[in-house]
C-alpha cells in the first residue's frame, strides 16, 4: 500500500461571489488505460489495491460541509474507494483527528457511472486547523481507464 500525490493544483479559488467565504473546488482522479493515476507523481505506476491518492490540498481554517464523488468513466469492476483528508505533515489533532472517510464511507463504486453524495452521517462539520490532503483510499488494482471528480463544499472560518 503506498502513497501517490496529484500534480495537478487547486484554482486557488476560494469563494464563488465577491466578499464570500465559500469554498468550493473540484479534485481529478484519472487513470490511463493501464490503470496509472495520470497527473501524479507515479504516473507509470497502476493504482493498487489500499493505496492512497493525496488528489489535492484542502487549507487550514476550512470548515468541511460535504463533498460529491462523480464518476464519469468507470473504473475497474469491483473497485471501490473511501474518501477523507489527513493532515500534509501527517501529525494528528485531538480536535479534529485525521479522517480517511470523513466525506465517503468504505464502500462507494468507482466500477460504474454515478454522482455520489457525503455518506458519513457519524461525522459532524470540523475546521481544519493546518492544511490537509484531500484523501482517496482505492481498493483492487486498476487495469483500466476511469475517472472521477471530487468537488468539496464548505466555508473558509480561519485557523482558530
Amino acid at each position: 500500500m503506498g502513497t501517490t500525490t496529484s500534480l495537478l493544483t487547486s484554482n486557488d479559488v476560494q469563494g464563488n461571489a465577491p466578499y464570500s467565504n465559500s469554498f468550493v473546488e473540484s479534485f481529478q482522479f484519472i487513470t490511463n488505460s493501464s490503470g496509472y493515476f495520470v497527473n501524479s507523481d507515479a504516473p507509470a505506476t497502476a493504482v493498487a489495491d489500499g493505496e492512497v491518492i493525496r488528489l489535492g490540498k484542502l487549507p487550514a481554517g476550512l470548515e468541511l460541509h460535504s463533498a460529491i464523488l462523480s464518476v464519469s468513466d468507470a473504473f475497474t469492476a469491483s473497485t471501490t474507494c473511501k474518501i477523507g483528508f489527513a493532515y500534509v505533515d501527517g501529525v494528528d489533532v485531538t480536535a479534529v483527528p485525521q479522517d480517511d472517510d470523513y466525506f465517503v464511507k468504505a464502500g462507494a463504486a468507482l466500477s460504474s457511472i454515478a454522482m455520489l453524495g457525503s455518506s458519513n452521517e457519524a461525522v459532524s462539520r470540523v475546521t481544519l486547523p493546518k492544511d490537509a490532503y484531500l484523501i482517496l483510499t482505492n481498493t483492487t488494482l486498476h487495469a483500466s481507464a476511469g475517472r472521477a471528480d471530487v468537488i468539496v463544499f464548505g466555508k473558509m472560518r480561519g485557523v482558530k
